[in-house]
């Protein structure tokens, strides 16, 4: 065998890996959207009802946009149904300043399982998951997927340390590794290892198996507040 066809062979390996995994990413793509489309129509009765409940409980504004940063460091806005009280960052701002607990919980895991800001809905929604569900319009604007590193805010970014490359790769998901393993239960470390392994070993396969894990996972409600 000549170099010259060796080195032949080799190039049309590499160009079939990367054909193959450029067909896994739009069948990726193809399932977002068609998901997406899917389960806002079988949701809409669900989205009216909680739309009507937050403007007779909580009041205006219904959803909450927070900056997230999203594939190649780019920041997007994120869309939840607003689930916490108005003035939210103050109300976070004194209870962190008064509570030393509070405030090493926040330090370390940026989540709180007694976050004073949340409204008894709120509580609701976030137990069930359903405060994501606007979450379909950032997967149709392209700006998420359905399976992926969840979202971050740009004070997080420093806790991925070098693996904040594996998370720039790739849309962040509205499941992703880190809900099928408990969400706010499993450490920060671990939920950066669990999203770097999910970026570098990626698979449509994968993205299938997380999916349909995610179904009990919101049903046990695990780590969800």
């Amino acid at each position: 065998m000549t170099a010259s066809t060796a080195s032949g062979r080799a190039t049309s390996s590499v160009d079939y890996a990367c054909e193959a995994r450029s067909t896994s990413k739009g069948l990726k793509r193809g399932l977002d959207v068609s998901v997406v489309i899917f389960a806002l129509i079988v949701f809409l009765p669900l989205i009216l009802t909680i739309v009507a409940l937050l403007v007779l409980t909580q009041g205006r504004p219904i959803l909450f946009r927070h900056h997230r940063v999203g594939r190649g460091g780019k920041v997007f806005p994120c869309f939840k149904f607003r689930t916490m009280a108005v003035q939210g960052d103050d109300i976070l701002r004194r209870h962190l300043a008064t509570n030393a607990e509070a405030r090493s919980e926040w330090d370390e895991t940026r989540k709180l399982k007694n976050d004073p800001r949340i409204t008894p809905l709120g509580h609701i929604l976030r137990k069930s998951s359903i405060d994501e569900l606007p979450q379909f319009m950032n997967i149709l604007r392209g700006e998420m997927s359905l399976v992926g590193p969840r979202p971050i805010v740009d004070d997080e970014v420093k806790y991925y340390g070098p693996h904040i490359q594996h998370y720039y790769r790739v849309r962040p998901g509205l499941t992703g590794a880190w809900q099928i393993a408990g969400r706010n239960d499993v450490s920060y470390s671990t939920r950066v290892q669990l999203d770097s392994d999910y970026v570098a070993n990626w698979s449509f396969g994968r993205d299938l198996s997380i999916l349909v894990k995610t179904v009990p996972a919101v049903l046990r409600s695990k780590g969800s507040y």
